[in-house]
Formats: C-alpha cells, sequence, structure tokens
C-alpha cells in the first residue's frame, strides 16, 4: 500500500504541477475517460479472466484507489508532454518511452507489499508491452476529438 499511495501523490503532483497544455475541461474529460475505459477493461480483464488484480482478486475498498486516481494523472503527463508538432517518429519514439516506462513501473508494482500492490494471473509483462502502446493511441484520439470538439463549440 506504500507504493501506491507514494505513486498516487507523486503522479498526481507532478500532472498538475507541470501542466502547460491541458485545460480543466480536458482534464475533466481525461480523468473521466480513464475511469471508465480502465473500469470497461478491467471488468473483463481483471474480474471476468483474473489475468491480474489489485492486491486480492475480491473486490474491496482499497482496489478503487488505482482505478481511479492512480492512472488519470499518468495520462496527463503523457498528454501534457506529448510532441504533438514534431515528426512522427518523434511521436513514435515518445509512446515507446512512455511504454518502457509504464512496464518498468508496473514491474515495481509486482513487488510484494508493502510495496506493490499488482498481481498477475495469466497475465505477463509481455501482454502490457502489446496493449501500452494501443492504450496511448486511444487516449490519443480522444484527446484530439475532445479539442477538435471545444473548437466547435467556440
Amino acid at each position: 500500500m506504500i507504493g501506491l499511495i507514494a505513486s498516487v501523490i507523486i503522479f498526481n503532483f507532478i500532472a498538475f504541477k507541470t501542466n502547460k497544455r491541458l485545460t480543466l475541461n480536458q482534464i475533466v474529460h481525461i480523468w473521466a475517460f480513464t475511469i471508465a475505459f480502465q473500469q470497461a477493461f478491467d471488468i473483463m480483464v481483471e474480474f471476468k479472466y483474473h489475468g491480474y488484480w489489485y492486491f486480492d482478486q475480491e473486490i474491496d475498498w482499497k482496489g478503487l484507489i488505482p482505478h481511479t486516481i492512480l492512472i488519470p494523472p499518468v495520462n496527463m503527463m503523457f498528454l501534457n508532454w506529448y510532441p504533438f508538432r514534431k515528426k512522427r517518429s518523434k511521436q513514435f519514439l515518445y509512446i515507446v518511452i512512455w511504454s518502457v516506462g509504464i512496464l518498468v513501473y508496473e514491474s515495481i508494482t509486482l513487488l510484494p507489499e508493502p510495496w506493490g500492490y499488482f498481481n498477475y494471473g495469466w497475465w505477463t509483462l509481455w501482454h502490457a508491452a502489446v496493449i501500452d502502446p494501443i492504450l496511448f493511441l486511444i487516449l490519443l484520439l480522444y484527446y484530439k476529438w475532445i479539442t477538435k470538439l471545444e473548437g466547435q463549440l467556440h
């Protein structure tokens, strides 16, 4: 639990302190989208198929922390620093670097408690290595859609 709480504090502090791009409206959208998308994904992989889980395999209150306030600030940082006006090769490299960083972090979360809080069933780092870049691309498409909608409102 120590690792989770430290991560939540650090990620949220960095995300909000360094934010230069995202408006409050975009932040709310990113948080809501991240929570909804993660819940939809986790209902299947975590709860139905037991691919992975937080803390233990049962649904419990402490499992709400990683499901609601851990990943949204990470997505904020990813979008805030994303090189939108750079070459595709730089954008590709950015996604690769973030995916590797997420894999390193996920490896740390697999440590025993109190530092770790994540557990694997049949899921492996290889599954995450394949899915993480796809999830980043989905996040980018969602962000671009939101910014396009905001432009239409003005």
